[in-house]
């Protein structure tokens, strides 16, 4: 059984999209975007669509680059979960996502190439509770009780 978030509309044809996220902590503090877009800001994990032939783990390389100018090393795929939405341009989309537990190795601020998106480090209760999204709010819980497991 696939764990799907939100609740498509009736009438609306929702595009199924590959995505795929990413959780990287630092100092306690886990790494999220801060996206501004005409209906106001809103938080999201770092990543996004799978492109053509990428692998999760070169697209979630490509994606956090892009919107973080993170340097980062895809260690485990956590968990998966989809969720229905419609963006901001008013496209619907199923995004079937795959969340990874992150290595940083650096950062490259000049690599980020999404003006909208800002990096933000929250407290994981934090990001669990501000995220507009419950598929990535369950990735955040399972990184949570993944990462109370490592200690």
């Amino acid at each position: 059984m696939k764990l799907q978030f939100g609740h498509a509309q009736a009438g609306v044809e929702y595009r199924h999209r590959a995505a795929v996220f990413g959780i990287a902590e630092r100092d306690g503090l886990i790494a999220c975007v801060r996206i501004t877009r005409d209906k106001g800001p809103y938080f999201d994990l770092p990543g996004g669509a799978v492109e053509g032939e990428e692998t999760e783990a070169e697209a979630l390389t490509r994606e956090f680059r892009e919107e973080t100018g993170l340097d980062v090393t895809p260690i485990d795929r956590l968990t998966e979960a989809s969720q229905y939405f419609v963006r901001t341009d008013g496209e619907a989309l199923n995004n079937v996502s795959a969340f990874w537990t992150m290595q940083i190795a650096g950062s490259t601020p000049a690599n980020k190439q999404e003006a909208d998106h800002q990096l933000v480090w929250l407290t994981p209760d934090n990001a669990l509770a501000s995220v507009r999204h419950e598929a990535h709010a369950w990735a955040i819980t399972c990184w949570m009780r993944w990462r109370a497991r490592q200690v």
